[in-house]
């Protein structure tokens, strides 16, 4: 994937987030340790989101990507932005993921919660 796909992969996932009733606190946060692509607030939720966008399928589901260290990681990274942005009245934090297949059509699964 180069960054011109990861970044249209990107404005569909806020997009259909955004349909989908969440609100985008930010985008591509990152720090040191890493990056998060979105961060939501679902509810009383915050929620990171991580976008993996394939052009096809065929190199496998694109949620296949995330390992459990990049998912580790995630979960850490959600704990230093809530802190920096002090957000201290969230007490249910998530990490979701949202796998974009663009072609032959858009193709959107939003898992909650991986």
């Amino acid at each position: 994937m180069n960054q011109e796909t990861g970044k249209r992969g990107e404005v569909l996932a806020a997009a259909f987030l955004e349909r989908a009733g969440l609100e985008i606190l930010d985008r591509n946060w990152r720090c040191a340790a890493g990056e998060i692509d979105l961060l939501v607030r679902d509810g009383a939720t915050i929620a990171a989101i991580e976008v993996k966008t394939r052009t096809t399928g065929r190199t496998g589901h694109p949620l296949e990507a995330i390992t459990p260290r990049k998912l580790h990681r995630l979960h850490l990274l959600l704990r230093m932005w809530v802190y920096e942005k002090e957000l201290r009245g969230y007490d249910r934090l998530r990490v979701d993921g949202l796998a974009i297949t663009l072609l032959p059509k858009v193709f959107i699964d939003y898992r909650k919660g991986i």
